[in-house]
């Protein structure tokens, strides 16, 4: 066999094969594809500085946000060590925030919130722990997130609240990696180390 029509023979199927692995090569690359929940409504809180905090605050970020309370004794110390995992892996980026929401303003005041940053090693400049209006901060929590907060006398701490964290982008809209299934995860388990790993992961996709 004439070997010019050999190399041409071989060329060939190395083309096809790379067209056909590309797509595949590219989806690997760029991730799991992000589904939009929903847009963050506006809010407006002061943070551990006792300075005002407003969305515009995370204009152009990509941000993470829970609710928590500094006296918590059961879930918060975990999302606390977990939310700091986030906060070291994108230190020195200022388009990623943090933003927690206290959901015992009556007890978290900016005062409380400073104490609580310095002894928990809370450093990033853009994470804001937040404190307002009881009421307002229940309202974004069970209507603007559909993340449960309650009151709940009976329970060690007073309140009940869910463990997951929401995940922003740029834009203000929530948004969610897309299971094996085709279905939203919808939030990302703070309490667990793979739920910590995916948010990490899909924050550097959306940045």
């Amino acid at each position: 066999m004439n070997k010019n029509y050999s190399y041409i023979g071989i060329s060939f199927i190395i083309l096809v094969f790379g067209i056909w692995a590309v797509p595949k090569i590219v989806k690997t690359i760029s991730g799991p594809d992000l589904a939009i929940i929903g847009t963050v409504p506006s809010f407006n809180f002061t943070d551990q500085n006792g300075k005002v905090v407003t969305n515009s605050t995370y204009k152009d970020k990509v941000y993470v946000v829970e609710f928590f309370f500094t006296t918590c004794p059961s879930i918060c110390p975990i999302m606390t060590e977990n939310m700091i995992k986030i906060q070291n892996e994108f230190f020195g980026n200022p388009k990623v925030g943090i933003a927690s929401f206290s959901i015992d303003p009556e007890h978290d005041s900016a005062a409380v919130l400073k104490e609580y940053a310095e002894n928990k090693g809370i450093t990033k400049p853009q994470w804001h722990l937040l404190t307002g209006e009881k009421e307002k901060v229940f309202k974004l929590a069970n209507e603007g997130f559909n993340l449960y907060v309650g009151d709940a006398p009976e329970v060690e701490g007073g309140f009940e609240h869910s463990g997951f964290f929401a995940l922003i982008d740029q834009n203000g809209n929530i948004r969610s990696r897309i299971d094996e299934n085709g279905n939203p995860l919808i939030y990302y388990d703070g309490l667990d180390d793979k739920g910590i790993q995916m948010l990490k992961e899909d924050i550097k996709k959306l940045l």
